[in-house]
C-alpha cells in the first residue's frame, strides 16, 4: 500500500471514529458541519428569543415549555429564563436516549443560550407599543422561524420540541402538529395566569407558529441534518 493510500486510510478511520463518538457532528454532503450547526442554532435561538420578547411584552404566552415558563413567570414573578431552563432539564434523558449525543449537546446549548437571552431581554429589548393582533401573529411567526432553524440543524428549544422531533423521526408525525396538540393543552392552564383576551391572542400566536412548522418542516424536502 502506498503512502497516499495509507494516509487516506488513516483519514477514513479517524472520520469513522469521530462519527461514532459524536454521532451527527460528522460532516458529509447531506449533513451540516459543526460550524454550520453552531451558526444555525445561534440564529434560531435569537429569532426565538425575539418572538418570546414580543409575546412577553404584551402579556401573552405560547405553548410547550415556554408556555409553562410564561405561566409560572406571570403567577410568581420568577425570571422567565431561569424557569425555562429548569423546566427543560428532565427532557435531556429522552434526548440522549432517543436522539443521540449530538442532538442533546446542541439542544442543551440552545436551551442555555435561550435562557440567558430571555433572562436579560427585558433590559435590552423593549417595545413602546405593539398592536395585540399583530404582536400575536408576529411573535408566533418569529418563534416558527426560530424553531425551524433549530430543527433543521438537528436541535430544538427543549421540552416539547425534543418530543416532537423524536415522534417525527420515529413515526413520521409532523412536528408542528404534535406541538399544536400539546400547546393547546398548555394554553388551557393560562386562564389561571392571564385574561381570557390574552389567552385568545396566545392561541392565535400558537396557531401561526405551529401551522408555519407543519408547512415548512418536512424531512422529505430537506436532506441536510
Amino acid at each position: 500500500m502506498s503512502a497516499a493510500e495509507l494516509s487516506e486510510d488513516r483519514i477514513e478511520r479517524e472520520t469513522t471514529r469521530r462519527a461514532h463518538r459524536f454521532g451527527s457532528w460528522a460532516s458529509t454532503a447531506t449533513r451540516h458541519s459543526p460550524w454550520e450547526d453552531a451558526l444555525g442554532v445561534i440564529a434560531g435561538v435569537t429569532l426565538t428569543a425575539v418572538g418570546i420578547s414580543i409575546l412577553g411584552s404584551l402579556g401573552f404566552l405560547t405553548g410547550g415549555m415556554a408556555g409553562l415558563a410564561f405561566v409560572v413567570h406571570y403567577l410568581t414573578g420568577w425570571n422567565f429564563g431561569l424557569v425555562f431552563f429548569i423546566a427543560n432539564l428532565p427532557f435531556y434523558a429522552l434526548a440522549i436516549g432517543r436522539m443521540g449525543r449530538a442532538f442533546t449537546i446542541k439542544t442543551a446549548f440552545a436551551v442555555a443560550l435561550l435562557s440567558v437571552m430571555t433572562a436579560f431581554s427585558p433590559d435590552v429589548l423593549r417595545f413602546a407599543y405593539v398592536d395585540p393582533l399583530l404582536g400575536a401573529c408576529l411573535g408566533g411567526l418569529m418563534l416558527g422561524f426560530g424553531l425551524l432553524a433549530l430543527f433543521r440543524h438537528r436541535s430544538s428549544a427543549g421540552g416539547i420540541g425534543i418530543l416532537a422531533v423524536y415522534l417525527q423521526d420515529r413515526f413520521g408525525w409532523r412536528a408542528g402538529l404534535t406541538q399544536l396538540c400539546v400547546d393547546l393543552v398548555v394554553l388551557v392552564t393560562a386562564f389561571a395566569a392571564v385574561s381570557p383576551a390574552a389567552v385568545a391572542y396566545s392561541v392565535l400566536g400558537a396557531l401561526v407558529l405551529n401551522l408555519f412548522l407543519a408547512i415548512n418542516h418536512r424531512t422529505d424536502r430537506y436532506l441536510a441534518v
